[in-house]
């Protein structure tokens, strides 16, 4: 096992599971973080290059999401090794046989997450029955297919811009944003932003970027991911690889891929005023500490992209669509100006103002336990 001493603290981890069965060539983690507040909820991610550290980190990024929304559960997230475009029939082997693996770790409910759908929650149903993010169809929220996380976005930078002094007075109405990561998270952002007249100037996915600073069709994007294709076969605009997103003169930049996009090694590169994180961790502390000292505002993802997993939570609360949209309106756009204000009061960096917001939701969670412990 990798060495995950430098991410355990007295928050977690609580349980570390590596599941392996070479015969049908099955590799993954479950972290557990801390479920002193309930059963973890976290996302099942799967990639060819997920590692146990990223697992790790993940599922404390979920502990605090939870935690910041007031949510009755922990954290958890598991990685599953494997490339997501695999046949179908193959990929439902393997998520079957990940779920029955961990059929017995009460403790964890399963969600999607990168490179994982309605579709595998409907898999994992059908053999543990623990399970959120379920197509409509057998009673659940698809929280993709609406969009509940890019939802939440949309709302969290509303909020963020009356605290940005680079816009003074601006709303959404014409500011111009890019958003790396054009998938299930970030295509539905840039539409309920498109909605409120934000225009759409770049975009990126696995296959290249392309910008426009006249705009950028925000359906004709869709229809592309929709086909199979990629952003990068837009008929206008301007192609770039993947890489080069972060170049794009922009106002609002959101980052909604892999982690660790924006680092110390590019954070220089980047040409917003204002980065809302539809990732988990996408951006390094150094990098968002970079950021913070040259007056461009970060809202940190466990705050921002809140809104997949308060859907996924009141799925398991047995809660409607409308129920689900109404409560993620109220509590990211709650806690994004308690953040933010907290962080303008006392000069500090927003994500420090979160991590007190959310850390000390945990402990007080944990002093109601039994045994101080996770």
């Amino acid at each position: 096992m990798a060495d995950i001493s430098e991410f355990a603290d007295d928050l977690g981890p609580a349980k570390i599971i590596q599941v392996y069965e070479p015969s049908i060539n099955l590799k993954a983690v479950l972290v557990v973080d801390n479920v002193a507040a309930g059963p973890a909820l976290g996302g099942v991610r799967m990639a060819p290059d997920v590692t146990t550290e990223e697992c790790c980190r993940l599922a404390r990024a979920m502990t605090l999401k939870n935690a910041a929304a007031g949510l009755p559960h922990g954290g958890g997230k598991v990685v599953l090794y494997g490339d997501p475009k695999m046949p179908k029939p193959d990929k439902e082997r393997l998520i079957r046989a990940l779920a029955c693996s961990l059929r017995n770790v009460q403790e964890y409910i399963f969600a999607p997450d990168m490179g994982t759908d309605e579709v595998c929650m409907a898999w994992v149903k059908d053999e543990i029955g623990r399970v959120v993010g379920l197509p409509a169809e057998i009673g659940g929220i698809p929280l993709d297919e609406i969009g509940a996380t890019g939802w939440g976005l949309s709302h969290a930078t509303e909020v963020a811009l009356q605290f940005c002094g680079y816009f003074g007075d601006f709303t959404l109405t014409k500011a111009r944003f890019v958003v790396q990561g054009f998938g299930a998270v970030g295509k539905h952002a840039a539409r309920f932003l498109a909605q409120k007249k934000a225009i759409l100037v770049g975009a990126a996915d696995s296959g290249g970027a392309v910008y426009s600073p006249d705009g950028l069709e925000v359906e004709e994007l869709i229809k592309l991911k929709e086909a199979g294709r990629s952003v990068a076969d837009y008929p206008k605009g301007k192609k770039f690889d993947r890489g080069e997103v972060i170049d794009f003169d922009c106002d609002i930049w959101i980052p909604a891929a892999r982690p660790d996009v924006v680092n110390e090694r590019n954070v220089h590169r980047l040409r917003a005023k204002l980065v809302v994180q539809g990732a988990n961790i996408p951006v390094t502390y150094g990098a968002e500490k970079y950021l913070h000292e040259k007056g461009v505002l970060c809202v940190p993802d466990f705050i921002a992209n809140a809104g997949g997993v308060i859907c996924a939570a009141m799925e398991y609360q047995r809660a409607c669509h409308a129920a689900a949209f109404e409560a993620i309106e109220e509590k990211v756009t709650h806690n994004t100006r308690l953040v933010l204000e907290e962080s303008k009061i006392k000069k500090i960096m927003p994500r420090e103002a979160a991590l007190n917001l959310a850390v000390q939701r945990v402990r007080i969670a944990m002093a109601f336990k039994r045994w101080s412990i996770f």
